[in-house]
């Protein structure tokens, strides 16, 4: 014969747990419930507010000045980190994925003869702008490195990589001080090497800015190969820039033009709101 339920307020052996009416147990009991709902109530309303105050603030480069405020502290931070000695970890290259994710496309779109291609870099205090192409930059010391590349939307994929190390072009070509010196020693960089370095494609439609520091680091590279093989279209042939130390958002595809400045650089996700320094 099939058993009745058992009623939720009575327990195995029978007893009723139910408080009884009026009771000292069921006034608290009320009284604590009441007391939850109104707390969590005012904690709710609290959150409402907090966040239609935040998002009124003065805005600051795109961004609630609040916000902003934060990550300026995370961009000092993470300067304050970066060292030349410190390095992204390294994987075998048996580790790297097949087949890279070609993610964003800005920059892209424009029609490229990358025979005609040609990497204009203006020097530092101004002059004649001087032209590289591929093979300048395949004659530099080559390079290979697989690194973790990290995207702003939070995956990361591991890669290998292969170029030329920026501070080799840099030793070459003494571009990027006024003097003319050549960067030989990246610990004692010339007094007066330009603080920053702004790259955009050919196009101009997508353009990122760099502290000199991650310009030296010899795990950025003037990129040319991925997994074995000269850069696609869509990877950023013939040249892109890799930095493993930034999110992929400053891995500029198709390099055209490299300027050095005093102030920071235009910066495409920077004006979007996004950390200027974008280090992780």
């Amino acid at each position: 014969m099939d058993q009745k339920p058992i009623p939720p307020h009575v327990s195995p052996d029978g007893e009723d747990l139910r408080l009884p009416p009026g009771s000292a147990l069921d006034r608290e009991a009320t009284r604590r419930t009441r007391r939850s709902f109104i707390g969590l109530g005012l904690a709710g309303l609290g959150g409402v507010l907090g966040w239609r105050y935040l998002l009124n603030r003065p805005q600051i480069e795109g961004v609630p000045a609040p916000f902003r405020q934060v990550l300026n502290a995370n961009g000092r931070l993470t300067q304050a980190y970066l060292r030349e000695t410190r390095l992204a970890p390294e994987f075998a290259k048996s580790q790297g994925v097949a087949k890279v994710r070609t993610n964003g496309s800005a920059g892209l779109t424009s029609a490229l003869d990358p025979a005609a291609w040609r990497m204009v870099v203006q020097p530092y205090g101004g002059g004649k702008a001087q032209e590289f192409t591929l093979a300048d930059i395949q004659a530099l010391p080559r390079v290979e490195m697989t690194t973790e590349l990290k995207c702003i939307e939070g995956w990361s994929i591991v890669v290998n990589w292969a170029g030329a190390r920026f501070s080799d072009f840099l030793a070459k070509y003494p571009l990027a001080s006024r003097s003319g010196q050549p960067v030989k020693d990246i610990a004692n960089p010339p007094a007066d090497l330009a603080p920053y370095v702004g790259i955009t494609t050919p196009d101009e439609k997508y353009y990122v800015g760099l502290d000199m520091p991650t310009v030296l680091h010899p795990q950025t590279l003037l990129c040319y190969e991925i997994n074995g093989q000269p850069l696609s279209l869509a990877h950023g042939a013939p040249l892109r820039l890799v930095t493993p130390l930034k999110y992929g958002i400053k891995h500029l595809k198709r390099i055209g033009t490299i300027a050095f400045a005093d102030t920071k650089p235009a910066d495409y996700w920077a004006e979007q709101g996004y950390d200027w320094y974008a280090s992780h």
